[in-house]
């Protein structure tokens, strides 16, 4: 007959061996992270010295960190990423490299915005083969394919201005039904004061991130994290975003919101 230390040795091994120890292979698991973050790292620094790159928006990396950003948007290889109004295409870039050939970045112009933005777009799909242009109106966004990752960088703020025609709780529904389930909403845009809401969008282009918030989470968004990466603590948030005296430099937020599923 086994003692009750025995017992409790050979039922240890038989929760191993069945696989129920919950400790089991935590090493092994604990590695893979690590070894993925790793490699995603690499990843990341690769796309930020690709020579496609022009140098007035490398000259722009000390203030917009793109390593933090990419990591923060926890972007891979394969990934289907949409960049909301791109621009001169900062960001669009990064992505491309990032996701690669498996990959596709959708470069999203609205409507109203095209007849001057739509150049800068296929200056993009020229230059990178797994990005493509897409028009549409904000209301009513929409995608070939389900989305991993939805950018919007510097631009919610402007969607609340009278002239854009947006009603921007539908446009954050239309976000949310082009998204996978578990997908990610990334919003950066210019912090307000407490308390201003959205009142401030035109004469300062700013907004308060707590009004931003519960906009996108009345969507039926899971907000999932923060990054303070585009802090700046000495900007007092009372004058336009294009002042020389903070352009560049603003106080900005960075929030990442999930599609449950």
């Amino acid at each position: 007959m086994l003692k009750p230390s025995m017992l409790a040795v050979t039922a240890i091994f038989a929760l191993a061996a069945c696989g129920s120890d919950p400790y089991a292979g935590r090493e092994d698991r604990m590695a893979n992270r690590t070894y993925e973050t790793m490699r995603l790292a690499d990843i990341h620094r690769a796309a930020i010295a690709d020579p496609l790159r022009p140098a007035e928006e490398v000259a722009r990396d000390p203030f917009r960190h793109p390593d933090r950003m990419l990591a923060f948007a926890m972007l891979e290889p394969g990934d289907r990423i949409a960049d909301i109004r791109p621009g001169a295409g900062y960001f669009t870039r990064l992505f491309a490299r990032v996701v690669g050939d498996g990959g596709k970045v959708y470069a999203f112009v609205p409507n109203r915005t095209a007849e001057r933005e739509n150049p800068r777009a296929d200056a993009l799909v020229n230059a990178y083969p797994n990005v493509l242009r897409v028009n549409g109106d904000l209301n009513t966004l929409s995608f070939p394919e389900p989305l991993d990752v939805v950018w919007m960088s510097q631009e919610y703020h402007d969607f609340h201005i009278p002239a854009f025609n947006t009603d921007v709780a539908t446009m954050n529904r239309a976000i949310y039904a082009a998204l996978k389930p578990g997908g990610y909403f990334i919003v950066v845009d210019h912090s307000g004061r407490p308390g201003t809401g959205h009142a401030e969008v035109q004469s300062l282009h700013r907004i308060e991130g707590a009004s931003l918030r519960a906009e996108v989470e009345a969507a039926g968004f899971v907000f999932d994290g923060e990054s303070t990466a585009l802090a700046n603590p000495a900007d007092d948030r009372t004058v336009n975003v294009f002042d020389e005296a903070i352009r560049g430099r603003t106080d900005q937020f960075v929030y990442r919101f999930r599609k449950p599923g």
